[in-house]
């Protein structure tokens, strides 16, 4: 059993296929957390918690004279605000009277079959008869007016603990809720590190490492997206950890909206880590009866390092989080639009591109921003979702229809959740955006957000794209959003409900992207937000994959791509090659590098191929027949960071291997080229020792490939890069 209870049901022990998590209920009632990291025989590990009498820290008034009992030094399974813990708190909740002292004593547990559902909100899911559990632990505040529900997922095979927090309103009046996080972890000692993905837009999730200092160190957005400038991911691991040693513990919060990532030293040197939705634009309101569900958090631990963290969370979602009928289906590798012609295009000339695309092996044609309304900019034009018949010279289903007759299949770009002021939608519902009464809005890229927290809104865009895809054969949608969310005010809501606007419309997006999925079951759908605004594993519960960054030039899609790795699978990294000079950086990439680089991701082009020269277009056809290829390695193999940009300048590597260690594939890309420099060896890994691999012609046994390496070519221009594939052969 993945859950095991003790016979005085105190004890409750969670246990995956290589980790264990444990908590107890003392004897006044309180859920203390005792254990969680590497999976050792079922004990009782409060055994490691010393109460002592701490000066200034409060002792529970049940508790008597005991001043050795202080929630402000014990290790809390879910904290909450005002109870006399000082730490950052789990839960806040506003009291009928106004008071925000809210004391959680257990209340009982059960553990059910299978895992749980969240409504309304992603999940990972497991869908075989055995195989998972779920723990539901209830606790009750002391005066009888909130109920909080844990539920925790055990997933065995996959190494992973799912969680989430339920809280109800039991009394007989309102409350309010401040803050719900999803997950609350106190560890004991200092001696971590806390590694977060920082950035800006073009610049996405770059790894940033830091040793604990005491107080609270946090990542976080309220921009009303998981956000370019940091992600709803982190990892606390020891300060000796690398890619294959030391223990690592993952948080990764499987929503798309304000989020925030909190890390505590305190005075005696333990350590809690929060992670759940940014209480800056949060304030829910529930009425007797009523409920607030938290965003799930997953959980890992990996004791031998950050690349096994990573192979945790990748199997996970492409296997449990991702749905739909391209989880397993190969999917087709395209052209995007938007570089190679932006807004000046004719039916025409996209149909050129698209006949040119398939004469090289190109699969997927996608139309990007520019086919609708009065949209040859991005001033005017956005919600007016009816197709420009004029500028394109036909209807779009004539223009899929013919694309279709090359062998190809057709997609197109929406941005549903924004609206241009100079736009049809917008001069009849102006209230429809969310905006400030009496106050000018703040643009960006000229338009505003619709507020899809609203039930009226979000059933009239539902049916604007329906009108679209019921009437043209389109196989994929491109899902963007080019802003954040700012003046976040709802005109049908009153005044004390505007702190719920922000998740409301979260839940809103959820809900259509939700019926769109099973409307159109056999869709392409790709997250975007002005590329990797909204890289979230929430968005992969709908899309299972999303454009990575804006930056196409390949070279910076290195460090990208490489701190995207640490919480997503390659699956889910929408990756193109774009054309030279790189429309962001100037600079020019060889070609056969820009497709190295796009291969770490779902591969496809975004350019126009009727520039491209005769050898450039014969080295496409080859760069789609081999990456058809290896389309599953890369996909559903390990992927391995063989180097760590910040600390190597010189070349940048990575090797997906075969779960069955049958084969693999190695990528290098030169950075920088010295003049009689150094011999590089580049050790591989995820193969058998002592099985025998065909590299070149040359045969090598899987341990010496590991231990002594390749030889990497000297590279001869600039940016050059290498593949190599590793064949096992016996």
């Amino acid at each position: 059993m993945a859950i095991r209870i003790n016979d005085s049901q105190t004890l409750f022990t969670l246990l995956t296929a290589h980790t264990m998590y444990q908590m107890k209920v003392d004897e006044a009632g309180v859920l203390l957390h005792t254990y969680y990291g590497k999976k050792t025989a079922v004990w009782d590990y409060s055994y490691r918690i010393i109460c002592e009498d701490r000066g200034f820290s409060g002792n529970p008034y049940d508790k008597g004279n005991d001043r050795t009992y202080s929630l402000d030094a014990l290790p809390q399974e879910y904290s909450s605000f005002g109870s006399g813990d000082y730490r950052t708190s789990a839960l806040k909740v506003v009291f009928p009277d106004g008071s925000t002292s809210c004391e959680l004593r257990f209340a009982g547990a059960e553990v059910r079959p299978g895992k749980y559902r969240i409504p309304g909100l992603p999940a990972l899911y497991w869908e075989e008869e055995t195989g998972a559990e779920t723990l539901k632990v209830c606790m009750r505040d002391t005066t009888g007016q909130v109920l909080v529900t844990l539920y925790y997922g055990v997933l065995e095979e996959l190494d992973l603990i799912t969680r989430t927090a339920v809280v109800e309103n039991t009394g007989k009046a309102p409350i309010c809720l401040e803050r719900v996080m999803s997950t609350c972890v106190d560890y004991p000692g200092r001696d971590w590190e806390l590694l977060t993905f920082y950035g800006r837009h073009v610049k996405e999730r770059t790894p940033q490492r830091m040793g604990l200092r005491h107080g609270i160190q946090s990542v976080g957005s309220t921009r009303g997206t998981s956000s370019h400038q940091q992600n709803p991911f982190y990892i606390l691991c020891e300060k000796t950890a690398g890619e294959e040693h030391g223990a690592c513990y993952g948080f990764s919060l499987l929503y798309s909206g304000d989020f925030l990532g909190e890390v505590e030293l305190d005075q005696y040197d333990q350590t809690r880590a929060v992670l759940g939705i940014h209480p800056g634009n949060f304030r829910y309101h529930l009425k007797p009866g009523e409920s607030f569900w938290a965003p799930e958090t997953a959980m890992a631990y990996a004791q031998e390092g950050l690349g096994n963290l990573s192979q945790i969370y990748h199997r996970a979602y492409r296997k449990n989080l991702c749905r739909g009928k391209y989880k397993t289906v190969r999917r087709p590798v395209m052209l995007n639009s938007w570089e190679g012609v932006y807004f000046d295009f004719t039916g025409e000339k996209l149909f050129a591109m698209a006949k040119e695309a398939a004469s090289m092996g190109i699969e997927l044609f996608v139309l990007d921003d520019g086919w609708f309304g009065k949209r040859d900019t991005d001033t005017s034009g956005l919600g007016d979702w009816t197709v420009n018949e004029e500028k394109l010279g036909c209807t779009l289903s004539e223009l899929s229809q013919r694309i279709h007759r090359l062998g190809m299949k057709f997609g197109i770009w929406f941005e549903p959740e924004c609206v241009s002021e100079d736009s049809d939608l917008y001069r009849a519902h102006p209230d429809w955006a969310l905006r400030i009464p009496g106050k000018a809005p703040v643009r960006s890229r000229y338009q505003l957000v619709l507020d899809f927290s609203r039930q009226d809104v979000r059933n009239y865009i539902f049916g604007r794209l329906c009108s679209i895809l019921d009437n043209a054969r389109i196989e994929y949608v491109k899902w963007d959003f080019n802003r954040s969310l700012c003046d976040i005010y709802s005109a049908v809501l009153p005044p004390e409900k505007q702190g719920e606007v922000a998740h409301r419309y979260i839940l809103g997006l959820y809900e259509v992207l939700e019926r769109l999925t099973d409307r159109y079951p056999d869709l392409l759908l790709e997250g975007c937000s002005g590329g990797g605004g909204r890289f979230d594993a929430g968005m992969l519960y709908y899309a299972p994959q999303s454009w990575c960054s804006d930056d196409t030039d390949a070279i910076e899609r290195l460090t990208i791509q490489h701190g995207t790795s640490f919480g997503y699978p390659i699956s889910a990294v929408g990756s193109h090659v774009s054309r030279c000079p790189n429309e962001q950086t100037g600079r020019n990439t060889p070609l056969e590098t820009r497709a190295t680089v796009a291969m770490a991701g779902t591969f496809g082009y975004e350019l126009d191929v009727n520039q491209m020269t005769g050898e450039e277009k014969q080295a496409v056809r080859r760069q789609v027949e081999e990456y058809r290829s290896y389309y599953p390695l890369i996909q559903e193999g390990c992927y391995f960071r063989l180097t760590d940009p910040e600390y190597n300048d010189g070349y940048h590597a990575w090797e997906f291997a075969a779960e069955d260690k049958s084969e693999a594939l190695l990528c290098v890309v030169t950075l920088k080229i010295h003049p009689n420099g150094p011999s590089v060896l580049m050790k591989l890994k995820g193969l058998e020792e002592n099985s025998i691999y065909l590299v070149n012609h040359r045969e090598y046994p899987g341990g010496v490939l590991m231990e002594g390496g390749i030889p990497l070519p000297k590279a001869k221009t600039e940016y050059e890069s290498f593949r190599f594939y590793i064949k096992k052969i016996r």
